[in-house]
């Protein structure tokens, strides 16, 4: 075969070495070339190995040339040879062979050619790489014919065997902290992230796309493509693609958009599932793999509570949203505790939060004796308390409107540990009258965490009228009331339009609270709840309060002696819902 780029003349400086040895393997070639017999194909056999060790020499020369003109100026016979290898089947036919045939002539290629010389080498190279592509397909079809295999199961075969051999490359860990410039195994993951593109939905393909995102690396240099990243995380959130767990955390460690995907797809689930109960809640959340990946990797947490932050902002009484971070919140840290080289502090993961109360308000009431929760509640509300009052008078000081950041961040953070409210709740219902204060201020404040855009102490006043009326109700014996203080509460559970919410949620958890845990017998609570959320119209309400009850303390490992008392609260509430 004739080419272009072999009619140059040669460089008299060049090394002779080199030429007399490209010389001979093209005189060898020549002699393949002109006879297809037995002894051909027996000496090409022969020569091989050696062949091999030459082209990858031969590559190694051509990459190490500034330009394909000068690699052809210092070797001009080098277009000649590689053309007529190309045209060798029995060459061709071997693997290794092929592909370093392959990699001579994409070294050969000019993205910018320079000259005339470069501009028609890559037309050429073109040309021969889409002649030989078209010239495997034609053996292809005349192998499946002889051998009698079906198509679809040639090619699957041709399709497992290359993915096999794609993942023994992405196994392979570049150790060499190499630089932006220098060529090292990274490389090669690339290129073989970049040639999975196209396979992301096919089912072969999975085991190596997971070995790839799971794949550690020291180079400075991206391992993965962007545009492998991309395609996997959208095949994978159109349920496209199947991945093992490890490989779903490494993908969100990779995507920030598919772990936001997968975030907003969790809070769609809760959110719009009105009979969500503590089993599905917890269940979502755990096969969600959230709370696992956050435990691995800090970031992943940063990023999907941010999430859940800028949520609450928006939807600050939405008690789903409040019950997913909580539930959220508790099957993290139970992911936390069993990592077992667990070298990240705890306020990394909560960095905008304030220091004081973090790790008070995340220790879980099952790690301290229940006669320790009493004073741990009442220095948790003085230093929530503190803290609020500090920043708003600042911010009265100041005369401006910058949010209460640092006001927010502690509210959030104890929306994410709610189950100290219920124990707040709890405690309310045996507590001496000295101890309501702080209590009353801890839920107040939970509900309404600020006075400017929630009324906190115009509100934490009605609760305090609330909770007085409800005590008065739970602690006569005789019949249930259907005047008096039932009367009372429910105009607190329905005020007039003009009037400001008196945070009917919390009244209802206070009423609530008082029919679980009071010492009166359990037709009695139901008869006074009865009475009241009838009266006031919040009989559905009262439902919902008491379902999401149920949900935060099954958190907290008290349902098995509350389960039959809030199931019998429930049943009388589901003939009038």
């Amino acid at each position: 075969m004739s080419d272009p780029v072999s009619q140059q003349t040669p460089d008299p400086s060049q090394r002779e070495v080199e030429v007399q040895e490209l010389q001979r393997w093209l005189e060898t070639v020549k002699t393949w070339d002109q006879t297809d017999s037995a002894q051909t194909r027996k000496d090409i056999c022969l020569h091989l190995r050696p062949l091999r060790d030459f082209l990858h020499k031969l590559q190694t020369y051509i990459n190490s040339m500034t330009s394909t003109t000068e690699a052809l100026r210092r070797l001009p016979l080098l277009g000649q040879f590689l053309g007529r290898l190309c045209w060798i089947p029995h060459v061709t036919a071997d693997a290794t062979s092929r592909s370093l045939l392959f990699q001579c002539l994409w070294g050969m290629y000019s993205e910018e050619p320079e000259n005339a010389v470069e501009a028609k080498a890559n037309q050429w190279i073109r040309k021969t790489l889409c002649q030989l592509t078209t010239d495997e397909e034609d053996t292809a079809q005349t192998l499946m014919k002889l051998l009698g295999v079906p198509p679809a199961e040639y090619h699957l075969k041709v399709l497992r065997k290359m993915l096999a051999r794609l993942q023994e490359q992405a196994g392979t860990v570049c150790t060499v902290s190499c630089d932006g410039n220098q060529s090292c195994l990274c490389d090669t993951v690339q290129a073989t992230s970049e040639a999975c593109i196209p396979l992301v939905t096919c089912p072969e393909a999975a085991s190596l796309i997971g070995a790839l995102l799971q794949r550690p690396f020291t180079s400075v240099k991206a391992p993965l493509s962007e545009d492998f990243i991309q395609a996997t995380g959208s095949a994978y959130s159109c349920r496209l693609l199947s991945l093992e767990a490890p490989a779903v955390v490494s993908l969100w460690w990779h995507s920030v958009s598919s772990l936001e995907d997968a975030v907003l797809r969790l809070m769609e689930q809760v959110l719009t599932d009105n009979k969500t109960t503590s089993h599905k809640l917890q269940q979502l959340i755990s096969e969600s793999l959230l709370p696992k990946a956050c435990a691995q990797h800090c970031s992943i947490f940063l990023v999907v509570n941010d999430i859940f932050s800028c949520a609450l902002k928006q939807m600050e009484e939405n008690e789903s949203l409040r019950l997913l971070i909580t539930t959220f919140t508790t099957h993290f840290l139970k992911e936390l505790a069993t990592q077992k080289q667990q070298s990240v502090p705890l306020k990394a993961y909560f960095p905008k939060a304030p220091a004081g109360v973090l790790l008070p308000l995340l220790t879980q009431p099952s790690e301290m004796p229940e006669e320790a929760w009493r004073d741990h509640l009442t220095w948790l509300s003085g230093s929530l308390r503190r803290l609020s009052e500090e920043e708003e008078e600042e911010e009265d000081r100041d005369g401006t409107n910058r949010g209460l950041p640092l006001l927010f961040e502690a509210w959030f953070l104890l929306v994410s540990s709610s189950h100290w409210v219920d124990v707040a709740l709890q405690l309310l219902v045996s507590s001496q009258d000295s101890d309501c204060e702080h209590l009353l201020w801890l839920l107040t404040f939970y509900h309404h965490p600020t006075n400017r855009g929630h009324h906190r102490d115009q509100q934490l006043v009605v609760v305090k009228e609330a909770w007085g009326h409800i005590c008065g109700l739970f602690t006569a014996m005789g019949a249930p009331p259907l005047g008096g203080g039932s009367s009372l509460l429910a105009d607190l559970l329905s005020p007039e339009p003009q009037q400001p919410s008196p945070a009917p949620v919390l009244i209802l958890q206070l009423l609530l609270s008082s029919a679980m845990f009071s010492p009166l017998p359990l037709s009695g609570s139901t008869q006074i709840l009865l009475a009241v959320v009838e009266r006031s119209g919040v009989t559905l309400e009262a439902a919902c309060v008491l379902g999401s009850l149920e949900i935060r303390l099954s958190g907290g490992g008290r349902t098995h002696t509350l389960l039959p008392r809030i199931k019998a609260l429930q049943q009388a509430l589901a003939p009038n819902t």
